[in-house]
């Protein structure tokens, strides 16, 4: 595959990026407030078009991160109540809900259910972190409870412009370049977003299968 300077701009950005997240996947947590390295971003070359490698994988770390503030919500809403964190029904439910969409709009359902119980997961992530900090320091702890429902429907809306993302994106989620781009891309969110340690975590983790699970296109005929 030839790879246009815009790209190779980006790769190295992404290899960059790595202080934070490992070519495993596992994220590293960095201190809260801590700014991304100046290089921890794509060169300005790698331009965010709807049609560029780097357009279509940026909305993930973005959406990602959108869903990630809504466990924030969640655990607000939890907290003080008996309402475990772990809701295998509702998790069920979105699952189900995606792998439709993503069957409507030509997506691989299978790869659409990897990729959202990541962020099931990394959602938990930020519930867990968010309690264990409000029991060791109750003056954290919020003091208004959001409505559950209404944060839910906040985390469709996101979860079917992430099954969109997918859908458009299958060639760049497949290339070699996917990672190092994806994690560029969630490096430059992470820094504009301000995220701490414990959030950084969360969008590593919510990545882990954007780039993994894509089937290779078919062999054109004779």
């Amino acid at each position: 595959m030839q790879l246009t300077p815009s790209i190779r701009s980006a790769l190295a950005a992404g290899a960059a990026a790595v202080v934070l997240f490992t070519g495993t996947g596992t994220a590293v947590a960095a201190p809260a407030a801590r700014p991304a390295a100046p290089d921890a971003r794509p060169a300005a070359g790698a331009v965010a078009t709807a049609h560029s490698p780097y357009g279509q994988l940026r909305p993930f770390a973005e959406l990602s991160a959108e869903r990630l503030a809504t466990g924030d919500l969640v655990a607000a809403a939890k907290w003080g109540t008996d309402s475990p964190i772990d809701d295998p029904a509702r998790e069920r439910e979105v699952l189900n809900a995606v792998a439709e969409q993503a069957r409507q709009q030509g997506a691989d359902p299978a790869a659409t259910v990897r990729v959202f119980r990541d962020q099931i997961e990394a959602n938990k992530i930020v519930q867990r972190g968010l309690h264990r900090r409000w029991n060791a320091d109750p003056g954290q702890a919020p003091t208004e409870r959001p409505d559950l429902q209404q944060v839910r429907k906040e985390i469709n809306r996101i979860n079917g412009a992430l099954v969109g993302a997918l859908a458009g994106s299958p060639h760049a989620r497949s290339a070699p370049y996917c990672a190092p781009l994806l994690t560029a891309a969630a490096a430059k969110v992470r820094h504009e977003r301000h995220l701490d340690g414990l959030h950084t975590v969360a969008l590593a983790r919510s990545l882990r299968s954007v780039c993994a699970g894509i089937r290779p296109p078919a062999a054109p005929g004779p």
